[in-house]
C-alpha cells in the first residue's frame, strides 16, 4: 500500500511499475470511477483512446439492449449448442458392443 506524502506524491509498487512497463518519468493519468481512482500510463492504448461522451456511451448502450432482446426473442436451436462430440453409443456403426464379446466364438 502505498502511502501519499506532504507533496501528494505516491510510490508506485514496482511489481505494478513492472508489470505495465512504468518508468521514471513515466506520465501517469488519473482519471475519477466513482468511489475509486483509475491510474492509467501514458504510453499505454487505453490512454490515446479519446474517451466517449455520455451520449455517445449512451447510444452504444442502447444498440446492445437492441441486440440483447433480439437474442432473447430469438433463441438458436438446442443444437446450436451441442459443443461435445456424440457419445459412442449415438453413432450408427452397424453392431453394438455384446457383439464383440461373442465374435470369434462358436455359437
Amino acid at each position: 500500500m502505498s502511502k501519499v506524502t506532504s507533496k501528494r506524491q505516491l510510490t508506485v509498487p514496482k511489481l505494478i511499475a513492472d508489470q505495465y512497463a512504468i518508468k521514471a518519468g513515466d506520465q501517469l493519468e488519473w482519471v475519477p470511477a466513482g468511489d475509486a481512482i483509475r491510474v492509467i500510463p501514458a504510453n499505454s492504448r487505453r490512454s490515446r483512446a479519446p474517451l466517449r461522451s455520455v451520449e455517445e456511451r449512451l447510444k452504444l448502450f442502447r444498440q446492445m439492449l437492441e441486440r440483447q432482446r433480439q437474442r432473447e426473442a430469438h433463441p438458436p436451436k438446442a443444437e446450436a449448442y451441442r459443443k461435445r462430440p456424440a457419445k459412442p453409443h449415438e453413432i450408427a456403426r452397424g453392431w453394438k458392443r455384446e457383439d464383440l464379446y461373442a465374435r470369434g466364438r462358436p455359437d
